[in-house]
């Protein structure tokens, strides 16, 4: 090749996504691969094993390096923390079929990739598939492309000009071949593979070897008991695996096979199935409803659609077509973030089509299969992003450290039993024995009971979990996003009042409901027809805000308009006319002749209508504040921005109209946007109430008590978010506001930024409507955490690109997030979860599916399909499912800890009475195994993770690390209680007058003679040794039943102990279950303790030891308890304590966002009030001027980027 290999053996694959890879090249090599098979031939399956769960062996192993262009196997490893590798097999498709000769080549396919992929002469298409994704190799890029996309180098123009007359059948073929069929194909997986999957866990092997080597030893119950734990764990886990992945199935069948009719070029209209589409078809769009099978752009005419599916919202929404634009720029960067009001996406249905003067309504397909929207939706539910969670990695960690003790036990084991002249059969046994002992098989499953139980009580509140490893997650939140409309606020609109403007002067307002309806004129007609509301199922649809400002007007729509099909344009728009309750109007009906939709980009939507036999008309509805800068200055009032000030700072949503007549002579469609929004007559405002729902305040505060920070992030205005912010408490009355304002400097490629006191912005005669504003004498606080930033959408988008240093300082004390869009919602989320917040985010699922996702608990308050991206939905439409889910969470997590800790310690209490015992090369009984492992501590485990969460959140959390001081230090204590306790046991029964070596009847000598003839007469099954059972040498001894008896009641008080009631669960008395067995185990341990059953003893391997003896045992116990319990409680839980060391050794958290807190309120001149900074300067005045504004944390990994 004449090229380095090592350089290009490596590649990235979807730079900048959220699914980035890195892709490594790699050839198959024969002797490599020869070996490898002899290796797994030889091992009995078990090197194969391990390449399964290590895929990057795999491949090192069979392959060697070499460079992309010439590999047939490539290595993906993802970017993110986790580095997960999976390989996948290049595959080659020829489309020799269709390229028969030179003149085949399309003309529109030259700088296409379908054109670049194709080899010549052997016409081969190298491809692989990734995560459902198709990729080809381009051959002149040297790298591998997403085919099933329209690329987006293409102009608003290129698309009319290349794709507007429809694919030849030739071009057609060639993309079907690349791209495959146009499905979202989820088949139901057969139960076959998802047990074979289920088995081959490493959790599950491992349980397998400790059964084997149970049965080897005899140990046949436990062995049993095992088996059928597992098999009913991995039947449930493979039962909820397949419901769904029926469900999935189910979701997306409904599209896969829709008839659709495309244009051909030079061969008209065809009718064919969907999964033939490919991007670049010209797909016709008839009447009637149709479900989209594909993404695509209008190209012609407008739809309107509902897009539930993507956004949660059953809300109609309109596109129009994409403009003739003569720009060399890429049309979704011509037409920035309103790109989607000229895209179809896949899984939405069109419910009606209107044609303009060109006929019918067309659109070109962008994407197809899983590159669409609902594909991209499907593929999150498939591959869900890892969770980086510290209890998992320290769960690991932990387990290591329990194989490195079995490892140190069976080196001892070795020795002793070598040593001893022990068969070697038996040494290997006793040897692999102390690991099934040391590592328990049944804590997953343990841990798992917890997380089960919380989903069970979720499920009662009406809270529906499909990501339950969530749940543990949701105990850490510390600051949860709110959206506002819908979430914190009830979800429709009252209109409250009309605020008309003359002649520049604000009118005498007009309240609603009145006794009088609207008095008739250009105010009343752009609440009649400035609105983009359909006629659907004979209801009227739309926006809420749009529906209730109709409404008012008492017109109707007349839904016959919209369905004729006469060639003028004018016949397909809709018409308004008075109703019945209508007050009388001088014209017979309005006619809206073209829509441009509400653009959140724009932040206004327009229409041009006209009355019947009159002239046409533009009516502009929008953001107050950019209606009014497109008015003539001239019809703007004076005391514009007080008024508007006025209205939002109480909390009404305000609405800026306006107008313009336009020329008769030219036609609506001829007409831009930019024409049509300019000039315009400012008519007046609208003021809409949007009322907090009652249960806001009271989560809110209760969040706020337990030190959980809230911020909104809405769309709406920032005034109108700040007063919604401030009545739902989450900004105090004594706190401050500051507005942080960012602009990009015109005529360059600086920006500025500027802090702002809300309270010096609002003028005198407002002052007296402020509810925030404090009483003469009571100072506003600038310490940390007393002032509050609020910024628009804009502003944070300009601080992100520009001032990138400022971004985590503003967002450390940043409240409000208005007019932000979805991407940003997503981005702030992001934002948050660098400086080390766990973050959650509440939604009604519209325009948060991104931010519900990417947020470490996404709480959805919609049922729509949206909703299924959620790991967390709320049937209630109420923010009180946030505190019920953190209280859960806090409880999960809390009942893990104890579970794990519980675990760890049975198993090395089990572990040192065996290596005691195996000291005198004895061991437990099997019953005695028995006893301890499925009578004690599976119960235990079934029933710990019973006890509820306490109803009061506190504030501060449950520790998120299994490695933390605490913790450790209470297993360290405890593990040295149980081995001194142990041994203490072991070294005073040899000192006992009464104990002998080789007799072990000698503490009863009354019962030696009954005794010696019951248990030869006993031919127990399942012993390990039964060959010593007849001369009582075998498990039999003094040192035995005290070890035993003692390491069996030392479980129940470590489960006692560790059994955490208050502050993040209900007190261990309240879990009656729980209290039950462990009363009933105790009662039954006693029991065994002071029985002297022969048949029952001989059965359990125990001896007659004199009731004096038992007695100690039990002052013993009862000593471990106490010290136990007390060391717990005026130790490990004593918090005060723990925060006294931090202070005293100078612990600092090291969370970002707290260290970056403890930087802050060192820095007297932050925030900067009143001050700008402009970015192309900013550099030098934060680092050479104010030191304190620069957080080196920041600045260093952006550099490193």
């Amino acid at each position: 090749m004449g090229e380095n290999p090592a350089k290009n053996h490596y590649a990235q694959l979807n730079q900048g996504e959220e699914n980035e890879m890195e892709i490594f090249g790699y050839k198959t090599q024969g002797c490599r691969r020869a070996l490898c098979i002899a290796g797994y031939i030889l091992s009995c399956g078990a090197l194969r094993l391990l390449f399964y769960w290590k895929p990057e062996w795999d491949v090192w192993m069979n392959c060697i390096q070499c460079s992309l262009e010439e590999a047939d196997i490539v290595l993906l490893r993802t970017t993110d923390d986790f580095r997960t590798y999976s390989h996948k097999t290049v595959t080659w498709i020829s489309v020799s079929a269709f390229i028969k000769s030179r003149s085949d080549y399309p003309t529109t396919e030259e700088d296409s990739i379908f054109s670049k992929a194709i080899m010549k002469p052997s016409l081969l298409v190298r491809t692989i598939q990734v995560q459902k994704i198709r990729y080809v190799w381009n051959v002149y890029a040297k790298q591998f492309q997403k085919v099933g996309v329209l690329e987006d180098h293409y102009t608003c123009s290129a698309i009319h000009d290349k794709f507007g007359s429809g694919l030849t059948c030739n071009e057609q073929n060639v993309r079907r071949v690349m791209c495959g069929p146009n499905t979202i194909d989820v088949p139901v997986i057969p139960i076959w593979k998802l047990l074979i999957k289920e088995v081959l866990n490493p959790f599950y092997m491992f349980q397998l070897f400790s059964v084997c080597l149970w049965f080897a030893e005899d140990y046949m119950e436990y062995a049993i008991a095992i088996i059928f734990m597992s098999l009913l764990s991995i039947f449930l886990t493979v039962y909820d695996l397949r419901k769904q992945s029926i469900k999935l199935h189910r979701l997306v069948e409904s599209h896969n096979n829709i008839m659709v009719t495309v244009c051909r070029n030079k061969e008209g209209f065809q009718e064919l199935e969907s999964h033939y589409l490919v991007p670049g078809d010209l797909l016709i769009l008839k009447e009637g409803k149709t479900l989209l099978p594909c993404d695509a752009v209008l190209v012609s005419g407008q739809c309107t659609v509902n897009e539930s599916m993507l956004t949660g919202e059953s809300i109609p929404v309109t596109k129009i077509h994409l403009p003739q634009a003569d720009n060399l720029k890429p049309w979704r960067v011509y037409c920035a973030e309103d790109y989607r009001k000229h895209v179809l996406f896949c899984g939405t249905e069109v419910i009606q089509t209107k044609a303009d003067d060109r006929g019918v309504v067309k659109a070109v397909v962008l994407q197809t299969g899983f590159n669409t929207a609902k594909g991209d939706l499907v593929r999150s539910i498939l591959y869900p992003k890892p969770m980086n969670f510290k209890l998992y990695r320290d769960a690991l960690r932990f387990l290591m450290c329990l194989i490195a003790f079995a490892a140190i036990g069976m080196i001892y084991t070795v020795c002793v039993f070598a040593l001893n002249g022990e068969e070697t059969g038996e040494v290997v046994k006793k040897a692999l024995d102390v690991i099934t002992i040391a590592v328990p098989p049944a804590l997953p499953a343990a841990l798992t009971t917890g997380i089960i139980y919380t989903q069970q009580r979720l499920k009662k509140k009406d809270i529906f979990c499909i990501s339950p490893q969530r749940i543990n997650m949701c105990g850490q939140l510390n600051l949860v996003c709110f959206d506002k409309t819908g979430t914190l606020t009830e979800d429709g609109l009252d209109l409250w009042g009309l605020l008309p403007s003359e002649r520049n002067c604000f009118q005498n307002i007009h309240s609603f409901p009145a006794d009088h309806g609207l008095p008739w004129g250009p105010v009343f007609k752009a609440l009649a027809v400035c609105h983009s509301l359909i006629v659907w199922e004979g209801k009227i649809q739309g926006d809420p805000l749009d529906v209730k400002m109709f409404e008012a007007t008492n017109w109707v729509i007349d839904d016959s308009s919209g369905h004729q099909n006469e060639d003028q344009g004018s016949t397909h728009a809709t018409v308004v006319r008075p109703g019945l309750q209508a007050t009388t109007a001088p014209v017979e009906g309005i006619t809206i002749l073209r829509q441009f939709p509400f653009s959140s980009a724009l932040q206004r939507m327009s229409v041009i209508a006209q009355e019947i036999g009159g002239d046409p008309q533009a009516f502009i509805k929008g953001a107050p504040e950019t209606v009014a800068m497109l008015c003539r200055a001239e019809t703007v009032p004076s005391n514009f921005e007080s008024k508007l000030l006025l209205y939002t700072a109480q909390g009404f949503r305000v609405i800026g109209l306006a107008c313009k007549s336009l020329q008769a002579g030219k036609p609506p469609a001829a007409l831009t946007r930019e024409e049509v929004e300019s000039d315009l007559t400012f008519l007046g405002l609208l003021i809409m109430e949007n009322r907090l729902k009652r249960d806001t305040k009271p989560v809110l505060e209760e969040l706020s008590a337990a030190r959980i920070r809230s911020v909104m992030v809405t769309g709406d205005n920032i005034q109108t978010a700040i007063t919604v912010a401030k009545s739902a408490g989450m900004i105090s009355p004594t706190h401050r506001v500051i507005l942080v304002e960012a602009n990009k400097v015109p005529g360059s490629s600086s920006a500025s930024i500027t802090w702002k006191s809300l309270e010096e912005n609002k003028t005198e005669d407002y002052r007296s409507l402020d509810d925030s504003q404090t009483e003469p004498g009571v100072t506003l606080a600038l310490g940390s955490g007393q002032y509050h930033f609020a910024m628009s959408g804009k502003s944070y988008q300009i601080v992100a690109d520009h001032f990138r240093h400022f971004l985590p300082k503003l967002l450390l004390n940043g409240t409000v997030f208005a007019r932000m869009s979805p991407s940003q919602k997503s981005s702030l989320v992001e934002e948050f979860q660098k400086l080390d917040y766990f973050v959650g985010m509440c939604g009604d699922g519209a325009n948060d599916c991104g931010a519900l996702k990417v947020a470490h608990a996404g709480i959805s308050l919609s049922e729509q399909e949206a909703s299924v991206a959620s790991p967390f939905t709320s049937r209630t439409p109420s923010i009180a499912c946030v505190p019920e889910l953190i209280r859960e969470g806090r409880a999960a997590l809390v009942t893990s800890f104890c579970m794990f800790k519980y675990m760890a310690l049975y198993s090395i209490i089990q572990y040192l009475g065996v290596l005691l015992l195996y000291w005198q090369l004895n061991s437990f009984g099997n019953y005695q195994f028995l006893f301890q492992d499925l009578a004690i501590t599976t119960i235990i485990g079934v029933t710990m993770s019973f006890t509820r969460a306490y109803p009061k959140l506190v504030p501060y959390r449950p520790p998120s690390q299994l490695i933390s001081p605490p913790l450790l230090l209470s297993v360290v204590l405890n593990i040295l209680f149980s081995l001194s306790m142990q041994i203490f046991g072991f070294v005073v029964v040899q000192e006992q007058p009464w104990y002998s070596q080789t007799d072990i009847h000698s503490a009863c000598p009354s019962v030696n003679n009954r005794e010696r003839n019951s248990s030869s007469s006993l031919g127990l099954p399942g012993l390990r040794d039964g060959a010593h059972e007849q001369t009582d040498n075998g498990y039999k001894s003094y040192e035995n039943t005290t070890v035993w008896l003692l390491s069996t009641i030392n479980c129940l008080i470590v489960a006692l102990v560790f059994s955490k009631g208050k502050p993040f669960r209900q007190p261990i008395y309240t879990n009656y279950v729980f209290i039950l067995v462990l009363i009933g185990q105790l009662g039954i341990c006693l029991f065994l303790m002071f029985a002297d059953i022969d048949d029952l003893y001989s059965k359990m391997d125990l001896v007659c030891t004199p009731t004096s003896w038992r007695i100690s045992m039990v002052g013993m116990l009862a000593v471990t308890l106490a010290v136990s319990f007390l060391v717990e409680e005026a130790v490990i839980e004593n918090r005060p304590l723990w925060l006294l060391l931090k202070k005293t050794f100078q612990y600092h958290s090291k969370s970002h966002y707290k260290r970056l807190q403890h930087v802050l309120e060192q820095d007297s001149a932050w925030p900067p009030l009143n001050e700008t900074f402009f970015s192309d300067s900013v550099a030098v005045t934060v680092e050479g001027n104010m030191g304190g504004h620069s957080n080196p944390t920041f600045d260093s990994s952006e550099d490193s980027l």
